[in-house]
């Protein structure tokens, strides 16, 4: 079943406790952030620290409620232009707010998801694929029919052999 519209906006809301989130892309195609993009490339960036946004308050309020949101991003060095805008703009202020953001690089090492594609999970129980175009433009979100136990054992390997993301960046 695709996940779309409404339908969607209910399964990124309805959790109980945790959503998560394996990203695999160095680039994703989204519309609504070519202006913020464009800012990035002209130089100009967030302040992690005074940063809000709708999405930075839905983090902090789901921190009070005591759910939780998280994701891996696999990466390779070079970092594309992409990925730095994202780790600036979006990752540095939402780990802040409190999402737990993590980052496997497997620039010098087997990666040890391979084939995985970029999917969520909610309470760890609903699994959501998601498809996109070899550029990074979403094709669709479908709801995964089966039994989520491989997909919870990807999200274990993701967790324990990736870094948090302000470590990542430091080093």
């Amino acid at each position: 079943m695709l996940l779309d519209g409404d339908d969607w906006k209910a399964t990124l809301r309805g959790f109980q406790s945790e959503a998560w989130r394996l990203e695999t892309l160095p680039q994703y195609l989204v519309p609504q952030e070519s202006g913020e993009l464009e800012a990035f490339r002209s130089g100009r960036r967030v302040d992690p620290e005074t940063y809000s946004s709708p999405y930075t308050e839905d983090l902090k309020r789901l921190r009070s409620e005591g759910r939780r949101k998280g994701r891996v991003h696999i990466v390779t060095r070079p970092l594309s232009e992409y990925l730095q805008f994202e780790f600036s703009r979006y990752y540095a202020p939402h780990v802040l707010a409190g999402e737990d953001i993590r980052i496997l690089d497997v620039t010098e090492r087997e990666n040890p998801l391979p084939g995985v594609q970029d999917f969520w999970m909610f309470d760890r129980s609903t699994v959501v694929l998601m498809h996109y175009e070899r550029d990074g433009t979403q094709v669709s979100r479908e709801l995964f029919e089966g039994e989520p136990a491989a997909f919870i054992e990807y999200q274990r390997i993701a967790v324990a052999e990736s870094v948090p993301f302000l470590e990542y960046v430091k080093g």
